[in-house]
């Protein structure tokens, strides 16, 4: 305030900003007329403004303003042409009455005076994704969430703010697959400045229309006058006059077809938890049975509002048909749900009980989304109603049936297993259910059953198909059938597989055959017999992208991340593994398969430590659920990892559990890793007898089978038998022919280090120079597959006989070339960095001039004319890598 010029007209402001007495003039003598008061304050105001030179007045929320404010307004708008500022007033017309000042402002300016108003729309669901992704770091939203946020807020830019910013304070938001994605989807706390702006608008309404809005937001859907008389009991003069003074007041908007529905559903949120519990009951009451009345009763709506008011018998009844139009269109989830609610909630008898639970736990197996909160909670549903008392065998089997097989699906083997063998001796009346459950049970993936065990129980099923009629029946068993016998390694399988189809007519059908493809191609994985594995792989994803099964999608995915990891296709694979990880987190199976991927490629990098971990991570998980299939290859990974430091009894114990497993249950197309893993071992530890007997047991386990990986892996523990025997030549012969088993899958990594075994046993004999040869020619290989760690190796081992090292960059990617100094490399690392020469210059302490001179030098050497061309080169050729020496951490 201070060098401000003001009148004397200015002391009357002296009781409105005490803070500036000391600037103000004297106080004005008070005046008797209350008007003539109130406008002296606001040509003062106006002064005062005119004094600060203020040129842009802004009024945010006017909508809330008292009565002198708005006059304030008034006479600020009269007065702009002799001077006044400009005005931005911004308000919302729906909580604006009729007798308002603020409608004149808008439309009874004085002559000469212009207006621009501006109408704000509400955000459709792309500008609502944009909203909230300035929220958050700029990253963008699911779809899902984007739909789920912008249905329930309507677009209203404030209700999404502090809709977000209260879900960001709950830790509801998560941030999976490059994208912010909510932890649950299934309801919207109501922020509390929209819940305390809503009940401050309600509460200026008349009784009736209170009344009226708690019948809306208790039957929380677009309704008809008649349903609202009767839920809110007024009468129909009562309920009209109520619903225009809703409208009036901007909470409810009408449609064609009669229905009244809140203008903002977060509207309607906050006044149905305003309601009290005893009134919330009575109005669902009334709520249900209108809705009975009517020609086409929806019974969701009914099968909630009895469930609200407590009416058991009509919530079951009307949860249960809504449950069967749900699965009939499709909509497992949404039976789940309805299902689920009523298991856990309701006090059921125990033939309701049963008859819900086993409908539940066929909807849940059907879902095709990922793991999430639904699986977990009908998953420990089913388990309450089943460890409950009552339940009648029969019963029991019918819920235990379908409940195993989701078991499998969620990565719990052993429990499955459990389940179905408790379920199948009391399922005699439904052989198609107890061909299936049989099925389920001839899966090797857990148990200490050995493979006749598993055999004997695909027998019994398929003695029972004969009396199932259904083709669909009839398709599922058999392609269960066919991945079952080839888990067993059974190449019987094998002609099965081949009369199975690729396509289906219907929905259902489809997801059959992606689900049948896809387990068959992660047996044809297992067998090493690649070609099939990608053939089956590519039909299950094709089908699974149209049927939009997310949670097979996902398996499909891994593998084929699984199938380019065999291949030697490595290029972005460890970045597919974690998106795969994070996006279905809470599947065991799916998480076991995402880590192991990742622990393959740190082991192959030298990340030692890392792959240390996360293999023991697998190998813990999988004991821990069963799933004995999924510990052989973790095993023998940590085996050849504690080989390598000489400890032979840790790689012989770890190994220890498995083998036993693979033998108990003579399924040896399982041992592909962990049979030479166990071989070296025992080999480690001097015990040739014990090697020699396990390689013997595996080769009679592989009889008569054409599975590529096993009998490679076969090869590689008779090459090592023979390394240890110490024929040199005969083991260089064996490891060539194993080397070449590999490729011909082909599995290019593990035919370079079957080569560089070759090599050794060449070196230890008297052919130096061809060991030398064959290290010199795996060496790149390696470097260029990802295998950092074995080629670190390898060269460590050439460098040992004094060979000279080959260069990997002349030119980019491929040949040799003169090497860059230790200089010229720090200088490449700086421009790979995207420093400039002068940073460069200040970070190595050198000149600018000397960081120019080598920088051309490096582009020379690489033959590249850029910076940008020769951070490329570098960073593809390996220079910076290939320098920093190995690693052993993440």
């Amino acid at each position: 305030m201070a060098g401000v010029e003001l009148s004397e007209l200015a002391g009357a402001l002296r009781p409105l900003f005490p803070e500036w007495a000391a600037e103000l003039p004297p106080a004005l003598e008070p005046l008797d007329d209350a008007k003539a008061a109130r406008h002296r304050l606001f040509r003062a105001l106006a002064e005062l403004l005119r004094a600060l030179h203020v040129k842009l007045l802004v009024v945010e929320d006017a909508h809330w303003a008292d009565e002198v404010t708005l006059e304030f307004l008034l006479f600020l708008t009269s007065r702009q042409q002799s001077g006044g500022p400009n005005l931005l007033v911004t308000y919302r017309p729906e909580e604006v009455d009729d007798q308002s000042l603020l409608l004149r402002l808008s439309s009874r300016l004085p002559a000469g005076v212009t207006q621009l108003r501006v109408v704000l729309a509400l955000l459709d669901q792309d500008q609502t994704a944009s909203l909230v992704s300035s929220m958050l770091d700029g990253k963008p939203m699911s779809a899902e969430f984007s739909t789920f946020l912008h249905e329930r807020t309507d677009g209203l830019p404030l209700a999404v703010e502090e809709s977000v910013r209260l879900m960001c304070d709950r830790a509801d938001l998560v941030f999976r697959e490059g994208q912010w994605v909510r932890l649950s989807l299934s309801e919207l706390q109501v922020p509390p400045t929209v819940r305390d702006s809503t009940r401050e608008r309600v509460g200026r309404l008349s009784p009736v229309a209170q009344r009226i809005l708690q019948a809306l937001a208790s039957l929380s859907e677009p309704s008809t006058e008649v349903t609202l008389t009767a839920t809110a009991d007024v009468s129909a003069e009562e309920c009209q006059g109520a619903i225009t003074e809703a409208v009036d007041a901007g909470m409810v908007v009408g449609d064609d077809l009669g229905r009244w529905r809140f203008r903002h559903m977060l509207a309607a949120a906050a006044v149905y938890e305003a309601i009290p519990l005893t009134e919330r009951r009575i109005l669902h009451l009334r709520a249900g049975r209108a809705l009975e009345d009517l020609d086409r009763p929806p019974v969701a709506q009914l099968a909630r509002h009895f469930r609200e008011a407590g009416e058991t018998e009509r919530w079951m009844r009307y949860s249960e048909q809504a449950a069967q139009r749900a699965l009939a269109s499709g909509d497992h989830t949404a039976a789940v749900v309805l299902l689920d609610d009523l298991l856990s909630t309701a006090d059921l008898s125990e033939p309701d009980t049963a008859r819900i639970a086993r409908t539940a736990a066929v909807a849940a197996l059907g879902r095709k989304d990922s793991v999430d909160e639904v699986h977990g909670r009908i998953v420990r549903t089913l388990r309450e109603v089943l460890a409950s008392a009552g339940l009648t065998a029969r019963q029991q089997a019918e819920i235990r049936n379908p409940f195993g097989r989701l078991l499998i699906n969620l990565g719990e083997a052993q429990a499955a297993l459990t389940e179905l063998e408790q379920a199948v001796t009391d399922l005699d009346h439904d052989p198609v259910e107890a061909a299936k459950a049989m099925t389920f049970l001839g899966w090797a993936y857990a148990g200490p059953w050995p493979a006749a065990t598993h055999l004997y129980w695909l027998e019994r099923a398929a003695e029972l198909a004969p009396k199932v009629d259904l083709a669909p029946d009839l398709l599922s068993l058999a392609g269960n059938r066919a991945a079952a016998l080839l888990m067993l390694g059974e190449e019987a399988a094998w002609d099965l597989v081949s009369t199975l189809p690729t396509d289906g007519t219907t929905s259902a059908e489809r997801f059959d055959v992606a689900r049948i493809n896809a387990n068959i191609g992660t047996g044809a994985l297992v067998w090493g017999r690649y070609p099939e594995a990608a053939h089956h792989l590519t039909v299950a994803l094709g089908l699974a992208e149209s049927e939009q099964a997310s949670r097979l999608r996902y398996n499909v995915l891994l593998e084929l991340a699984n199938l380019d990891w065999f291949s030697g296709r490595w290029e972005g694979l460890a970045a597919r593994a974690m998106a795969l990880a994070e996006a279905d987190p809470d599947r065991p199976s799916i998480y076991r398969a995402s880590i192991r991927l990742t622990a393959r490629l740190a082991a192959a990098a030298g990340r030692r430590r890392v792959a240390e971990e996360q293999f023991q991570l697998v190998l813990d998980e999988a004991a821990r659920l069963g799933a004995v299939d999924d510990t052989m290859e973790a095993a023998a990974a940590l085996a050849r990892l504690w080989l390598a430091d000489g400890d032979s009894d840790r790689a012989l114990k770890i190994t220890q559990q498995p083998i036993e497993t693979v033998q108990t249950k003579g399924v040896w197309v399982w041992a592909t890793d962990l049979a030479p893993a166990r071989v070296a071992a025992h080999l480690a530890a001097g015990q040739v007898k014990q090697a020699t007997d396990l390689t013997e047991r595996f080769a009679l386990g592989l009889r008569d089978r054409h599975a590529p990986a096993p009998q490679a892996a076969l090869a590689a523990c008779l090459a090592d038998l023979a390394t240890a025997a110490g024929d040199h030549d005969e083991a260089a012969v064996r490891w060539a022919r194993t080397a070449e088993a590999w490729d011909a899958l082909p599995r290019p990594y593990d035919a370079l280090l079957a080569r560089e075994r070759q090599a050794e046993a060449l070196l230890a004999s008297d052919r130096g120079d061809a060991g030398q040869d064959l290290l010199t020619e795996i060496y790149e290989p390696l470097f260029r597959l990802g295998a950092r760690g074995d080629a670190d190796r390898v060269a460590q081992r050439l460098r040992d006989h004094g060979a000279e090292m080959p260069r990997l960059w002349r030119g980019g990617r491929r040949g040799y070339g003169d090497a860059l100094s230790p200089r010229e490399l720090e200088v490449v690392r700086g421009v790979v960095a995207g420093k400039t020469n002068r940073e460069i210059a200040r970070i190595l302490t050198k000149s600018p001039a000397t960081v120019d001179q080598q920088l051309r030098s490096a582009m020379r050497k690489l033959k590249v004319t850029s910076r940008t061309a020769l951070a490329v080169a570098a960073v593809e050729a390996g220079v910076l890598a290939e320098e920093s020496g190995p690693t052993d951490e993440s």
